[in-house]
C-alpha cells in the first residue's frame, strides 16, 4: 500500500508540474514565426486601403491576409472608399482593438496625419502601401509601393511611342488627392517636356482632369477633353478604371480609332483592353508582391530590424504583344 501510494505521489506531482506546456516550448513542426500559446495575445494586423472597388486594391488586401496567415497574423482589412473621415474612424478602431501594426494606403496623405500621429502616441507601427505619405510630423515605418515616378516616365515614353512622329495634343486623367497618382503624373510631364525639346512635332498637353481614379468619372473627364478639344489624339490615365472610361466615352463619340489611350496598374481587365487593341499600353504593378512585402516589413520591424524608409517594386511596361502572349488573357 506504501508503494501505492508513492507511485500515485509521483504521478499526481509529475502531472502538475508537466501537463501544462509553458510559453516559450514550440509545437513540433510549427515555425516560431507562427507558433502562439492559449495565453499568448493574438497579434493583428489592421489594414484600411483607399477602396475595395478597384480589384487593384483588393489584390493586396487578400495578399497581406494570405502572407500574415503564413506568419500567425490575423488580418482585418476595411475600405476607406475614398473618404479620409472614415479612413480616420477606421484607424481609430485600430488603435482601440490594439493591433499590432497598422497598414494605410491614405485616402488622402495630408488630411489624413493627425490620426497617423494618434497611432504613433499609442505606439502602434504604421506602414503605407502603394500610395505613400511624404508630410513632415508623422512616423511611418516604411512605405511599399510601386514605383510611380519610374511608372509615369514609362507611360511619357508608351505615348510618344504610341503617336509616333505627328505628336498631337493628350489629356490627363488624374486623381490628385493620391500622392501615388501625382508621381505618376510628374514623371510622365517629365518625359513628355524633355521630347518637346528635340522632337519636330510636339506633344501637347491640352487637359488635366479629374478621374476620381474611377470608371464614372474618368468617362466624363474623356467626354469634357473631346468637347474641348475635338482634336485629341491621346490619354493618359493614371489607372485602369478611369482608362476604361475614357475608352468608352470615345467609342461613344465616335473616336475610338482617333484617340490611343495610355493607362496604369494591370490590371485583368486592364490587360484585356490592351490584347483587344482599346488601351495602347500599361506600366503594369504588383500589387500581390505589395502585400507580401507589407507583412515581410512588419516581422522585420517586430524582431527590431531597421528599415529602409521605402520600398519600391518597378512597373513594367505591358504592350499588346505581351498581352497576346499572356495565358491568363482570354
Amino acid at each position: 500500500m506504501k508503494l501505492s501510494l508513492g507511485f500515485l505521489f509521483v504521478c499526481v506531482v509529475s502531472c502538475s508540474l508537466g501537463c501544462t506546456k509553458p510559453d516559450n516550448v514550440q509545437k513540433p513542426g510549427v515555425s516560431s514565426s507562427s507558433a502562439t500559446t492559449p495565453d499568448a495575445p493574438k497579434r493583428t494586423i489592421g489594414v484600411s486601403l483607399l477602396t475595395l472597388d478597384n480589384p487593384f486594391f483588393k489584390v493586396i488586401g487578400d495578399s497581406i491576409t494570405a502572407e500574415g496567415t503564413k506568419h500567425g497574423y490575423e488580418t482585418i482589412v476595411v475600405s476607406g472608399d475614398k473618404d479620409v473621415a472614415k479612413q480616420s474612424n477606421q484607424i481609430k478602431d485600430f488603435i482601440v482593438k490594439k493591433v499590432s501594426a497598422i497598414v494605410l494606403s491614405p485616402c488622402d496623405s495630408k488630411s489624413i496625419l493627425p490620426v497617423i500621429q494618434e497611432a504613433n502616441a499609442a505606439g502602434i507601427p504604421v506602414f503605407t502601401v502603394d500610395i505613400p505619405c511624404n508630410e513632415p510630423g508623422v512616423k511611418i515605418v516604411t512605405q511599399v509601393a510601386t514605383d510611380n515616378y519610374g511608372g509615369g516616365k514609362e507611360a511619357g515614353h508608351a505615348m510618344i511611342e504610341a503617336l509616333g512622329e505627328a505628336g498631337g495634343k493628350v489629356a490627363i486623367l488624374h486623381f490628385k488627392q493620391a500622392e501615388s497618382c501625382l508621381l505618376r503624373v510628374k514623371g510622365f510631364r517629365e518625359i513628355i517636356d524633355a521630347h518637346n525639346q528635340t522632337a519636330a512635332s510636339k506633344i501637347e498637353l491640352v487637359a488635366e482632369l479629374e478621374s476620381g481614379g474611377a470608371k464614372d468619372m474618368g468617362y466624363k473627364a474623356a467626354e469634357d477633353s473631346l468637347q474641348a478639344n475635338p482634336d485629341l489624339r491621346g490619354v493618359f490615365a493614371i489607372n485602369d478604371p478611369a482608362a476604361l472610361g475614357a475608352r468608352a466615352a470615345l467609342e461613344k463619340a465616335g473616336k475610338a480609332d482617333q484617340v490611343l489611350i495610355v493607362g496604369f496598374d494591370g490590371q485583368p481587365e486592364g490587360k484585356q483592353a490592351i490584347k483587344e487593341g482599346k488601351i495602347y499600353a500599361d506600366p503594369i504593378q504588383f500589387p500581390d508582391k505589395m502585400g507580401v512585402e507589407i507583412v515581410a516589413s512588419i516581422i522585420q520591424h517586430s524582431k527590431g530590424e531597421a528599415l529602409p524608409p521605402q520600398k519600391l517594386i518597378p512597373t513594367r511596361l505591358y504592350r499588346k504583344a505581351d498581352a497576346d502572349a499572356d495565358p491568363e488573357l482570354k
